[in-house]
């Protein structure tokens, strides 16, 4: 083990002992500085290492191995040289400034892939979480869409059906032009049928494609609600991961909802452009719009209009979320996505 004595408790000192603390082949003998205060002292007297003010008392104790200096200080360099015993090696300098150099850039490389980390995990939940959250709203909604309209149709079906039988002695021209409405509607029914099958199937963005499963999806919204949809998109999907389509797919669910619920719009016009490293999008509608102090989602008092969650669904894809909106003349809600660098998405 060798036994090190740091003089200078600045940012080389702190470096050195944030990296030496927990090394198994290195002890710290001590930390010198001539200011008490200085923040290595500090660092240094929470993890128990000796400190002093002179390094000459330090080094008299013949506890130490290696000398570190960090001040910087000519003076003190020649006289480390000068007086030391030739059993002590010593680092100073430029020397010892690039070494805690080094160890402070490791340090913070360490502490960037931690926060990296935390954040992927946390990506990851709120993505399963999602996920769960998506899949029980769609069977909620499909249910619905199963009831009001594919039951109650067939439900129809059964009393053509029915008048069909009974009229088919009595009146035979009746009873085919009762055929063929039924036949109509069960053109219709089989549609309807299909429409609830992809339904079933909204969260496997990477086989239908994102902008195909967005299409479906206000076309239903638009028969739902009797809001008018338009959908423009452009640029490839290639770069977009499966669990960034699943994000992107829900905050423009989530933004399509404040419409629905808030907005009282007739129109609302969904814009997605994918080029080079950046995917923009934007929900805009036509209508009764707010008074709108703040540009970014995050202003408190719009947590009603469930911004917030786009905000954060945005953030985490490392991203960002605003809106714009002015009484009587509607309001826009962007993000904006980096993709991936390397390949570009080709224009569609």
């Amino acid at each position: 083990m060798t036994r090190v004595a740091i003089i200078g408790a600045g940012m080389g000192g702190i470096s050195l002992l944030e990296i030496f603390h927990n090394d198994p082949l290195v002890r710290i003998v001590g930390i010198v500085d001539v200011d008490k205060d200085a923040p290595g002292i500090k660092l240094a007297k929470k993890l128990k290492i000796p400190v002093a003010q002179d390094y000459k008392r330090l080094l008299k104790s013949k506890k130490a191995d290696l000398v570190i200096d960090v001040t910087g200080n000519q003076g003190i360099e020649d006289s480390l040289h000068a007086t030391l015993p030739p059993r002590l090696a010593i680092i100073g300098g430029p020397s010892a400034k690039f070494m805690w150099q080094l160890i402070e850039e490791r340090i913070k490389s360490k502490e960037k892939i931690e926060r990296h980390l935390l954040e992927y995990q946390s990506l990851y939940k709120l993505y399963v979480k999602e996920v769960e959250l998506a899949i029980a709203e769609e069977r909620t909604r499909i249910a619905c869409d199963i009831h009001d309209g594919l039951v109650q149709t067939l439900a129809g079906l059964n009393y053509h059906i029915e008048y069909c039988i009974d009229q088919i002695e009595k009146n035979k021209r009746g009873a085919l032009r009762s055929i063929k409405e039924t036949q109509k509607l069960l053109k219709g029914s089989i549609t309807e049928a299909r429409d609830v099958v992809f339904n079933l199937r909204p969260l496997l963005l990477d086989q239908s494609g994102l902008y195909h499963a967005l299409a479906k999806y206000m076309k239903t919204y638009e028969k739902q609600y009797k809001i008018q949809t338009k959908l423009k998109t452009s640029g490839g999907e290639s770069k977009i991961s499966s669990e960034a389509k699943v994000f992107i797919f829900r905050i423009i669910l989530e933004a399509l909802a404040n419409v629905q619920k808030h907005s009282g719009a007739k129109e609302v016009k969904v814009e997605v452009h994918s080029k080079k490293e950046l995917l923009r999008a934007s929900i805009r509608d036509n209508g009764i719009g707010f008074q709108s102090t703040k540009s970014n989602i995050r202003s408190e008092d719009q947590n009603s209009f469930g911004l917030e969650a786009i905000s954060e669904r945005a953030r985490l894809l490392g991203g960002i979320a605003n809106i714009h909106s002015q009484v009587g003349k509607g309001t826009t809600v962007s993000f904006e996505i980096p993709l991936p660098k390397g390949t570009y998405a080709r224009e569609s």
